[in-house]
This record gives structure tokens, sequence and C-alpha cells, in this order.
């Protein structure tokens, strides 16, 4: 199994949209980017603790590889977005990849190279390496499954989720 943390706005989001991939084993929302330790849901949305909504995907190469992570994490979020996506505002909510190796970091910086070209505006995409994951609290995993009619994830997570189904049909798991 490999790891791969991105934060592409909300992590309730960014989280069911990977889960309906075949090859990934679990995804955790969570907190990396920031200077606090073990920060709170609160403390992150205020904005003080540079932290980002993130989440971990942990995956089996030899059934996904790294770059279909990218390119799904990619195709869920505008790139071209400082620090928002959606009505979610502030520097919680930046588009970042935190890579775990050089290998990454390496595919990463030439997926967001070649993305750029793609768009209008400039990708804003941050690129660093992670230094420390912390798990989100409870009520925020898995949070599209358990409450599929909150509006916000009617609105906004349930699009993502089904332009997965629709775009990466070839990589959706079949057991969901």
């Amino acid at each position: 199994m490999e790891r791969a943390t991105f934060g592409g706005g909300c992590f309730w989001c960014t989280e069911a949209a990977m889960k309906e991939l075949e090859g990934v084993e679990s995804v955790t929302s969570g907190y990396a980017g920031g200077h606090v330790e073990e920060p709170t849901y609160r403390e992150v949305c205020s904005g003080n603790t540079g932290h980002a909504e993130v989440v971990q995907v942990e995956y089996d190469p030899a059934e996904i590889g790294y770059d279909d992570l990218l390119e799904v994490f990619f195709a869920t979020h505008d790139p071209t977005q400082r620090n928002r996506q959606g009505p979610d505002v502030g520097t919680q909510y930046r588009s970042i990849v935190l890579y775990h190796d050089a290998e990454q970091q390496t595919q990463a910086e030439a997926y967001i190279e070649a993305l750029d070209e793609e768009y209008d505006d400039d990708v804003v995409t941050e690129l660093e390496p992670l230094e420390t994951f912390y798990r989100a609290e409870e009520k925020h995993q898995d949070y599209f499954e358990k409450n599929p009619n909150d509006a916000y994830c009617t609105m906004h997570a349930a699009p993502k989720v089904e332009k997965v189904r629709e775009r990466f049909a070839d990589k959706v798991a079949a057991k969901r």
C-alpha cells in the first residue's frame, strides 16, 4: 500500500470522490500544511492554523497509479482558484498536493505543469512535502456516506461523485 495526500476545498467532497476508485483502500479526512499541533476543525476553519483540509488516500499501486489519483483530484476541483472552492473561502480550502516522496513530487510537478497549459488562468495548486497529517474528528470521516441528504453534500459532494462515476468509469470500484 502507498499513500497520497490532497487538498482541494472541503475534505468531504474530495473524500467522497476518491472513495469511488478501484484500488483505493481507505480515505481519511484530516489537516496538513499548518503550524499548530493537533488542530481541531474549529481551529482550522478559523484560518489561523495554516492547515488545509486534506484527505489521505491509501491505495494499492498495482490497481491504481498515483497519476490516476492526480487526474481525479484535479478533475474534481478548480486548481485556478486561490484559497477557495465553491462557497468555501480561506487558506484552509486551498488546492494543495502534499507529496510523500521524490517520485510523487516529480509526478505532481509534471502533472501541474501540463495542466497549467490547459487553463487560461494560472494553476495555483501548492506542492509541498507532507510533514504531518492530523486525522480530523470522527464526525468528518465518511461524511458524505453518512449524510447524503445534507444540503452541502447534495450541492457540492454529490456532483463530484457523479463526475467521477461518469468520467472515470473504468477506474470506479465495482463494489461501490
